[in-house]
């Protein structure tokens, strides 16, 4: 249901006129009723009982009984992804999402059992999930392995936790730390530091930033107020989180008088002709003569 809030209000926000939700169902053919109850709330206008690429596949082209759409946005598994990345041109996708990711940057002084809480609570998602620690100081990196895999002995999702790639890195101060959060560009970075304000400044590349102990990213995905579908892979470095900018677009009018076009001929006649467009000059030169 949380995706459900976080993708539809913000198009809601955006004006838009018409909003569908495809969700898989159950294996009964029902969908959860707390997926419904979103639906209503955020003000959807059809739920399909669709899921997978096949959804993605029937938004983008249409079918007898789902009409086609003009954007494809929310996240979903990799065949969605891939799915997504297929059909854009036809529709208007938010982005191609990999595995979620969070980056944990930290000092000496963070909680080493809220750093692996943080990691867990990622790492969880998915067996390609990505979960690092960036820190300055090679005791809290051993002790949040220790954390961590205390922690592990009493998650149901453990085994799937095990799977995923996590890492942890050694910096030699909290500058270089942050450089290498740069240059990862990840979904989630979540920064725990006596100067943690001041790291954030220094923030160029990530989906979102949490800062401080206490912003863990759960609070993200649900109630604090970013979007949780948000960049991944790296895609931070060039993309934003979906918001109400994914539903909007722009054009141009140009209203131009005889007087407007004198004051461009010149620059305009000059480019076309450069460019070897003769009847782009033409079409300038024959409303002046």
């Amino acid at each position: 249901p949380s995706t459900v809030l976080m993708t539809v209000i913000p198009a809601r926000v955006a004006k838009v006129p018409e909003v569908v939700l495809a969700t898989p169902p159950r294996p009964d053919g029902s969908v959860p009723s707390s997926i419904l109850a979103a639906a209503h709330i955020a003000g959807v206008d059809a739920v399909y009982r669709v899921g997978g690429a096949q959804a993605i596949a029937a938004l983008a082209y249409g079918t007898a009984s789902i009409p086609r759409v003009d954007v494809v946005a929310g996240p979903g598994n990799i065949y969605v992804m891939l799915a997504k990345k297929e059909v854009f041109g036809a529709v208007g996708v938010d982005g191609i999402a990999g595995p979620t990711e969070v980056v944990v940057v930290a000092d000496a002084k963070a909680r080493p059992d809220f750093v692996a809480a943080d990691l867990a609570a990622q790492l969880e998602h998915d067996p390609l999930a990505w979960g690092v620690l960036i820190t300055d100081s090679s005791q809290l990196a051993d002790r949040v392995e220790e954390e961590l895999e205390s922690l592990l002995r009493g998650l149901e999702r453990a085994d799937i936790i095990r799977q995923a790639n996590c890492c942890v890195i050694v910096a030699q101060d909290m500058e270089q730390a942050m450089h290498v959060a740069n240059d990862f560009a990840p979904e989630h970075l979540l920064i725990v530091a006596g100067d943690a304000a001041r790291l954030a400044a220094q923030v160029q590349n990530a989906g979102a930033v949490f800062v401080g102990a206490y912003a863990t990213v759960p609070l993200g995905d649900y109630s604090a107020g970013p979007n949780h579908t948000l960049p991944t892979s790296g895609a931070a470095r060039f993309s934003s989180p979906l918001g109400v900018h994914t539903f909007l677009k722009r054009t141009s009018v140009l209203s131009l008088n005889r007087g407007d076009l004198e004051t461009l001929r010149d620059a305009s006649v000059r480019l076309a002709e450069m460019e070897g467009l003769g009847a782009h000059a033409h079409a300038i030169e024959v409303r002046l003569e």
